[in-house]
């Protein structure tokens, strides 16, 4: 039987979390944790509502998942975000020891492999899963503030 659980599956959740975002008038991102094939966490980013520059979609999904698990590492869970993490999802992704983080689309300014940012040295990274999708809620977001 073939798996339904793959990156795309999660990626197109934390699709649904961005376009919440975007519905609030948030920059559109949105992330999830998934440990064996269960989300255990997702959000989008809130940095608007809770004015808190910190409040980014991996932030709180870090913060829910650990909440979840009753502990601050993330081992055996994987990371779902639609935008590369910035350095500081990345430092903090880095301190939580996440297994695994997919991403949708690049971020070729703000991104942590831009900005030279490391990862824990076992966090498996995969990017560019529905990357154009990702991308395009950005562009339709920019667009539609510059209405």
């Amino acid at each position: 039987m073939e798996n339904l659980f793959t990156d795309e599956y999660f990626m197109k959740k934390a699709l649904q979390e961005a376009e919440i975002a975007f519905e609030k008038g948030e920059i559109p991102v949105g992330a999830i944790v998934v440990i064996e094939n269960k989300i255990i966490a997702k959000s989008h980013n809130l940095t608007e509502l809770l004015h808190d520059v910190t409040a980014h979609a991996e932030m709180q999904s870090i913060t829910a998942a650990a909440n979840f698990l009753g502990g601050k590492y993330l081992k055996n869970c994987t990371l779902y975000v639609t935008l590369e993490p910035c350095q500081m999802c990345a430092g903090a992704l880095y301190w939580s020891q996440i297994s695994k983080i997919v991403y949708g689309a690049t971020d070729d300014q703000r991104g942590y492999t831009k900005l030279g940012t490391q990862l824990h040295p076992k966090t498996e990274v995969v990017k560019g899963v529905l990357a154009e999708e990702c991308a395009q809620l950005m562009k339709d977001f920019f667009a539609s503030k510059r209405k």
